[in-house]
């Protein structure tokens, strides 16, 4: 029974919900001032929110606005948040663990760590004090494609994935009611790393182009240069973490298949720990579980280093950079899940997340005299299609500004932003409604690949950067706009990352920057 026309402040017009607590009841709430009764049989609460079955259908309750009472209200105090996470061990081991210990730390709540398997635990966050659970969390190491079927079947409510979501998964989740997993909405990026080659102490090679890693990657190259030897390839015992990434993005790109020709091991860190042993080895892992073995610096085929750094892995220069994501249903998750999402963003989490090997997503400013090796690079081709007049205009526009480490690139080079930068997308935003940037100029700077003529290209980079800071500019709801400045720029192939004579290297060289300077 309804005894009152809604009211905006008291019902949420949304039927995406999680899991909580499924005890179809009968209660009726009503909201604080009495105005408003509704009555029904109550399906889930998630620690915030009800919904119910009324004879007009489910609605959905915010319930700080009201009062319950019937057989099936849950006690308030007594709740407890239970969810699951699945997918990648790399994630599932050390890092998610690790933050969720480091929020129930700020919160008071003693953990205590439940082993379930040889892949699975559980951990049972309680308030002491409240002599309560307050949370009960699963978390099941397997793998990214794991990871996504459990979200499908029902069986986790999150996905620890070490790739983006592929489109047969997409489609999947669609079926299963999940929405589009691949919406920038449904992920978040919770920490970088990078696929990396690396050999042992006593290993003469300490550079590699990328298409002869690719080449001895895949098998069609089967021996170290000069008189070393055979090369012994090592890699993971199933298709997850760095394995599936060199598919995926490295050899896919060359249009090269992994060689099956390797000794297998159960984790980056067994791999990297046979690799240090053996002067011959070589193997791809990722830079966060590179132990003892030493990494291998790759070349582009014009020459271009491309070092995986703090900061080229942030600014996403490095072109095999592999972020670490957490993929989530387009249904309303408990509130402590949610307010745990939202951990992830702030300070304290960045520091865990260094403190566990990652590379966190804390901004930083990178200042003109620290990018000796990109200007380098520019002046290197200066001359040819791009006019030395160009790159010294670039040199004059910036020299008074820093480079974040913010970077926007496009799937494939086309209009939709990849996962990483989309999550930028929001994170700038934020902050500019903060008033971190307050007084200060943030300029979108534009950059192509070098195909086509110089003036298209410049123009195509100054279009991108103009469609980033709208698309950040819209995001932003609540920033004052008088208080900083929001400019565009475009420079063409002016300032290459990578070698532009192969598609990832095309695709690192198309990006938007942002760089910050000082009104004041």
């Amino acid at each position: 029974m309804i005894k009152h026309l809604f009211g905006a402040a008291v019902f949420a017009a949304t039927l995406c919900f999680g899991a909580g607590q499924s005890v179809a009841q009968d209660v009726t709430l009503t909201s604080r001032d009495g105005s408003i009764q509704v009555s029904g049989a109550l399906t889930s609460f998630d620690g915030e929110f009800y919904r119910i079955e009324t004879e007009y259908g489910q609605l959905v309750l915010d319930g700080q606005g009201v009062v319950c009472a019937g057989p099936g209200c849950p006690d308030l105090e007594a709740y407890v948040a239970e969810f699951t996470l699945s997918g990648d061990p790399k994630l599932g081991r050390l890092l998610i663990p690790a933050l969720l210990e480091s929020y129930a730390d700020r919160r008071g709540l003693a953990v205590t760590r439940i082993v379930e398997g040889a892949d699975a635990f559980r951990l049972i966050l309680r308030d002491e004090n409240a002599g309560r659970d307050v949370a009960r969390i699963e978390v099941r190491q397997n793998s990214t494609a794991e990871g996504f079927a459990d979200l499908v079947t029902g069986e986790a409510d999150i996905t620890m994935a070490a790739r983006p979501v592929r489109g047969d998964e997409v489609t999947l989740g669609q079926t299963a009611g999940l929405g589009d997993l691949s919406d920038p909405g449904r992920s978040r990026v919770v920490a970088l790393d990078a696929v990396i080659p690396v050999v042992a102490l006593g290993n003469p090679v300490t550079s590699m182009q990328v298409e002869d890693l690719g080449a001895i990657l895949s098998g069609a190259v089967t021996e170290w240069p000069g008189e070393q030897g055979s090369v012994v390839l090592h890699g993971l015992e199933n298709g997850t973490g760095p394995r599936q990434a060199v598919q995926d993005g490295l050899l896919a790109s060359l249009g090269l298949t992994l060689s099956d020709d390797m000794r297998r091991h159960n984790s980056d860190a067994e791999v990297a720990d046979a690799v240090a042993q053996d002067v011959n080895a070589l193997a791809v892992v990722g830079l966060s579980e590179r132990g003892n073995a030493l990494p291998v610096t790759l070349r582009g085929g014009c020459g271009i280093p491309l070092p995986a750094t703090r900061h080229s892995l942030k600014t996403g220069d490095y072109p095999f950079t592999a972020p670490m994501f957490l993929y989530l249903p387009e249904r309303r998750l408990p509130l402590f899940a949610r307010e745990f999402l939202r951990y992830l963003r702030s300070p304290a989490a960045q520091l865990v997340i260094r403190r566990a090997g990652f590379v966190d997503q804390s901004r930083e400013e990178i200042g003109i005299a620290n990018q000796g090796l990109r200007l380098a690079n520019a002046i290197g081709i200066a001359g040819g299609d791009v006019p030395l007049d160009q790159v010294q205009g670039l040199l004059a526009d910036l020299g008074d500004a820093r480079r974040l480490t913010t970077t926007f690139r496009f799937e494939g080079g086309q209009s939709r932003l990849e996962p990483q930068s989309a999550g930028n997308v929001i994170s700038l935003a934020r902050d500019l409604e903060s008033g971190l940037y307050d007084d200060q100029e943030l300029i979108f700077v534009g950059f192509s690949d070098g195909e086509g003529g110089w003036e298209v290209n410049k123009r195509l980079s100054q279009t991108r950067a103009e469609a980033v800071r709208e698309a950040v500019r819209t995001a932003a709801l609540t920033a004052d706009p008088s208080r900083l400045r929001l400019s565009v720029a475009g420079y063409g192939e002016a300032l290459p990352i990578a070698c532009d004579d192969t598609d990832w290297g095309k695709r690192v060289n198309r990006r938007v920057e942002v760089w910050v300077r000082d009104l004041r």
